[in-house]
């Protein structure tokens, strides 16, 4: 098993809980072992007063052998002096070693977050991530902490044991017996703590995942009128999750309070017993002292058992929700596909992952015909080619497949596409989905990516997206601040948006998803003119039901319960196929267009007439 170096967190042990946590231990040994050596010495060091301080009594407190007394004296001063130094660096190493596994963690679940891509969203809700991101990850590291004072008060214990024994082997054996009678008595209540626990972080992470949904959807949910029925969910949701919480509480506070109230009549059980034999002459005043100290420092030990246990369990609950998580299984088998046709994965709005397949060949040197069995698709390099069907998901099926992100017999040429290594595939083969990422930062990053774009190149982009009035609507243009999937943006900007990233990428084979779904007629009238010019000479396949696109594409694909039932230009498909004309019919009064429009929709240059503020579907 690998450890952790400086290019990595390490390969996590994902087989159980218990694994991954022990993971976490080993790989960073040294520092556990450093941290378990010092809460042993300090935890030893606990034990020594009470033993030097009978001494002292006893030796030093005769008449005329003050020398003595101070001797024992400057003793007890040094053990203090070396305690508190071994606390401070006990301390330090202890918290070194939580962070080092809470950044572990969290460096595991971003890489296995990027390795799953497209495959995330529908493994895992983003309420649960979250949960694993800002909860779970403390709760593991926490547990680490019983590495230290926990080995320390496994030695204290056989220390004190020694020493009492050299007292009395009666006083030796009720406190070698009462402690891990304690331990056993709130062994219990331990196992109902996991069980609520797991119930309140269940119910935790779907309460994430049902705030991040009502906060993502807000704009669809108060056009619709359901604001206020998802918010009562919401809070109906939130009041159970209160009260799993008291229930965890309740458990939580037993074992607190146990933590502190056993060790405490316990030191007073041991210390009555030790009175009364100093009474009767068994042992003396200094060693009476010496068993009420060794009870009292066991008071430390102790408790860190029982939190040790406390944490542990917590521990192996979050670390459970963790290994589930790792467990998830990307849609590709070789690799973790990430990357768009620029390299800039999600920041070009492509998606990772792939299909399954064993790599045996490269990819076609020459721009080749991208075929789909499944549907009867052929993608001819170089012209833009166009999917309508009346179910919007069996055409982004097919670019799901010719783009490698579902299981199919697709080819690139005389290549099946699952044979192509993924990164060839991501090089050249770019899926632009509608409802792509868009990540916090300038404008000019959002549709850069990661690559550094020229003035000219973007600009031709944002005037091929039909972008520029969003460009001009900020305050400070390409340099203005876009929020985390653009939520300062309305929803047609939004969509130009992608599509200038995806433009940008300059892709050899381009697959769009709905392009322009949700702009406005004029606008999508614009796009779809300057897209297959901006496209000439490049493969572009684009999934829609506007006439308004359609009439651009080269080649139209008329789909039918996933298969191409017709294929030829958009006016053959009008003229001879019914289903295709009332598909297209139905477009054109969603878009409020006639198709026969020639001042919108044949214009060559580009410069198609437009409103100055373009409004789109979604505001309207």
């Amino acid at each position: 098993m690998r450890t952790g170096t400086a290019r990595g967190p390490g390969i996590p042990d994902h087989r159980s809980a218990g694994r991954y946590v022990w993971w976490l231990v080993v790989s960073q040994r040294g520092r556990v072992a450093a941290g378990a050596t010092y809460g042993s010495l300090w935890m030893v060091g606990l034990m020594l007063p009470p033993y030097v301080l009978s001494r002292a009594i006893d030796e030093g407190l005769v008449p005329g052998r003050l020398p003595v007394l101070l001797g024992w004296v400057a003793v007890l001063f040094a053990v203090g002096v070396a305690n508190a130094w071994l606390a401070v660096m006990r301390h330090r190493t202890m918290t070194r070693i939580r962070m080092d596994a809470t950044f572990r963690t969290v460096r595991v679940i971003v890489a296995h977050t990027l390795r799953l891509g497209a495959a995330l969203p529908h493994t895992v809700t983003a309420g649960e991530v979250v949960t694993i991101g800002i909860g779970d990850v403390g709760v593991i590291s926490q547990t680490l902490t019983m590495t230290g004072p926990g080995v320390g008060g496994v030695l204290a214990y056989g220390v004190v044991a020694v020493l009492l024994l050299t007292v009395s082997p009666l006083l030796a054996g009720v406190v070698l017996l009462g402690v891990p009678l304690l331990a056993l008595l709130v062994g219990p209540l331990l196992g109902r703590l996991q069980g609520a626990e797991s119930r309140y972080r269940e119910r935790q992470s779907g309460l994430a995942a049902r705030l991040t949904d009502l906060v993502g959807g807000l704009r669809v949910l108060n056009g619709l009128g359901g604001k206020d029925v998802f918010a009562d969910r919401h809070r109906r949701e939130a009041r159970e999750l209160r009260d799993e919480g008291y229930r965890v509480g309740a458990v939580t506070s037993w074992v607190q309070a146990l933590g502190v109230g056993l060790p405490t009549l316990f030191l007073a059980a041991v210390t009555w017993l030790a009175a009364r034999m100093a009474a009767q002459g068994a042992i003396t005043v200094g060693e009476l002292v010496a068993v009420y100290g060794y009870a009292a420092a066991l008071v430390v030990p102790v408790s860190f058992f029982i939190e040790g246990g406390y944490d542990l369990t917590r521990g192996l609950v979050a670390a459970r929700r963790v290994v589930r998580f790792l467990r998830l299984e990307p849609d590709t088998a070789d690799g973790s596909g990430s990357g768009a046709a620029d390299g800039s994965g999600d920041a070009a709005g492509s998606r990772a992952g792939g299909a399954a397949g064993s790599v045996v060949g490269d990819a076609p040197e020459a721009a080749s015909v991208l075929r789909d069995p499944a549907s009867g698709v052929e993608v001819v390099p170089g012209l833009l080619t166009a999917l309508a069907t009346a179910r919007p998901g069996e055409s982004a099926a097919v670019v799901d497949r010719l783009g490698r992100f579902a299981d199919s017999a697709a080819t690139w040429g005389a290549v099946r596409l699952d044979e192509i290594p993924l990164p060839q595939v991501r090089d050249r083969i770019l899926v632009a989905d509608n409802e792509a990422d868009l990540f916090a930062g300038t404008l000019r990053e959002v549709v850069g990516g990661r690559r550094d774009r020229t003035e000219e190149a973007i600009g031709r982009a944002v005037r091929t997206a039909l972008a520029e009035d969003i460009v001009r609507g900020l305050p400070n243009g390409l340099d203005s601040a876009v929020e985390a999937q653009g939520r300062n943006l309305s929803g047609g900007q939004r969509q130009r948006l992608r599509l200038v990233r995806a433009l940008l990428a300059d892709p050899e084979v381009l697959l769009a998803v709905e392009p322009t779904s949700a702009v406005d007629a004029h606008t999508e009238a614009g796009v779809a003119a300057r897209l297959h010019n901006a496209r000439a000479g490049r493969t572009t396949v684009v999934t829609s039901t506007s006439p308004l696109l359609l009439d651009r594409a080269d080649r139209v694909y008329f789909l039918v319960d996933g298969r191409a039932a017709a294929v030829g230009s958009h006016r053959q498909l009008l003229a001879e196929q019914p289903g295709y004309r009332r598909l297209v019919a139905r477009g054109e009064d969603e878009d409020g267009t006639d198709e026969s429009s020639e001042d919108v929709t044949h214009t060559t240059d580009g410069a198609d007439p437009r409103p100055e503020a373009p409004v789109t579907k979604e505001d309207a």
